[in-house]
C-alpha cells in the first residue's frame, strides 16, 4: 500500500500519488504514460486519471514492485486486474505484480495446449497463483536473462515446471532444468532466440511467430514512438546486442514486442521489421 506520509511533493495535485519508495523502474510510465512521468529519477503522477484512464492507473498501481502508487482517499481496487490478457483470444497475459528483485520487470503467462508458459518471473503471490492454477498451472518457465529470475524457483517448484535459460546466464538460475545456446523448440510453436548483448546470456522467446518476449533487449519507447534498446543498461556488449538484433531481423517476423523493461507494442509484422532494421542501423 502506498504511504501517504511519503507522498512525493512533485505529484500533481489530486487524489492519486506516488510515494518516495519508488525505485524508478519505469513500469508505471510504460503502462500509463499519460498519467505518470519522471522527476529526479523517480516516478510521479503528472495527470490525475479521469473516467477514461482510471483503469490504467489501477493497472500501474498493481504492477508497481514497491506498492508506491495509491490514492489519498484509499479507493478500493476494482476487482482482480491480473493476469490480464493482452488481446482477446490470444492466451497471452500480463502478470502484473512486478518484483523488486527484477527491478520491476514485466512477466508474462501464456496458455497453450502443449503446456502453459511463464516468461520471466512476477512476484510469487497467491493473488496470481490461484488464477494461474485455475488456468492449468505452468509447464515451462522461460527466463530471458539473469536479471529477471526473481521468484522463478518458487513458481517452478509450485507447479513442477521445467526452467529454461541461456547457458551463459545459467549461474543466475542453478535450479534450471534446461540450458540452451542456440534456437531450439521448447514445444511446437515456442522457440528460443539467443540475443547476447544486454547480458552474455540474454535470449528472447518467440511464440506462434506472433508474440516476441524480449526481456531487456528490445522494447517500445513512448517518448520516441519507436523501437528502442537500452544502451545505458547494456551490461555486456552493445556491439553484440546490435548483432543479435540484426540476426533477429534477418530470421524472424513478429506482431508483438513484449519486454521486461520498456513498453510493449503491437503492429503489422512488416512495420515492426522495418523499425527493427532502422534501430540496428542507429545502433
Amino acid at each position: 500500500m502506498a504511504r501517504t506520509d511519503l507522498r512525493h511533493p512533485d505529484n500533481v495535485a489530486g487524489d492519486w500519488f506516488v510515494d518516495t519508495r519508488c525505485i524508478d523502474c519505469g513500469t508505471c510510465r510504460d503502462i500509463a504514460p499519460e498519467l505518470f512521468g519522471a522527476i529526479d529519477d523517480l516516478s510521479v503522477v503528472v495527470a490525475q486519471p479521469d473516467d477514461s484512464t482510471r483503469l490504467d492507473a489501477w493497472l500501474a498501481a498493481q504492477a508497481c514492485p514497491t506498492s508506491s502508487i495509491g490514492t489519498l482517499s484509499r479507493q478500493p481496487r476494482p476487482g482482480r486486474l491480473y493476469p490480464r490478457e493482452i488481446e482477446d483470444g490470444s492466451g497471452v497475459y500480463d502478470c502484473g505484480y512486478c518484483s523488486e528483485d527484477s527491478f520491476g520487470a514485466s512477466a508474462w503467462f501464456v496458455r497453450r495446449t502443449d503446456g502453459n508458459l511463464l516468461v520471466d518471473s512476477p512476484r510469487f503471490t497467491e493473488a496470481l497463483v490461484a488464477p494461474i492454477a485455475a488456468a492449468g498451472g505452468i509447464d515451462h518457465v522461460l527466463l530471458t536473462h539473469r536479471d529477471d529470475v526473481a521468484d522463478a524457483r518458487r513458481w517452478a517448484d509450485r507447479f513442477g515446471a521445467r526452467v529454461w535459460i541461456h547457458r551463459d546466464d545459467a549461474r543466475a538460475a542453478p535450479f534450471a532444468t534446461d540450458q540452451f545456446d542456440d534456437e531450439v523448440a521448447v514445444q511446437p510453436g515456442v522457440l528460443t532466440v539467443p540475443t547476447p548483448g544486454h547480458t552474455r546470456g540474454s535470449a528472447m522467446f518467440l511464440v506462434d511467430g506472433r508474440y516476441l518476449f524480449t526481456g531487456d533487449s528490445l522494447a517500445w519507447s513512448h517518448e520516441r514512438q519507436d523501437l528502442t534498446a537500452f544502451r545505458d543498461a547494456c551490461w555486456w556488449s552493445w556491439s553484440a546486442q546490435a548483432d543479435s538484433l540484426a540476426r533477429l531481423a534477418a530470421r524472424h517476423r513478429f506482431a508483438w514486442v513484449l519486454p521486461g523493461h520498456g513498453a510493449r507494442v503491437n503492429d503489422d509484422p512488416e512495420t515492426l521489421h522495418h523499425r527493427l532494421t532502422r534501430l540496428v542501423d542507429r545502433m
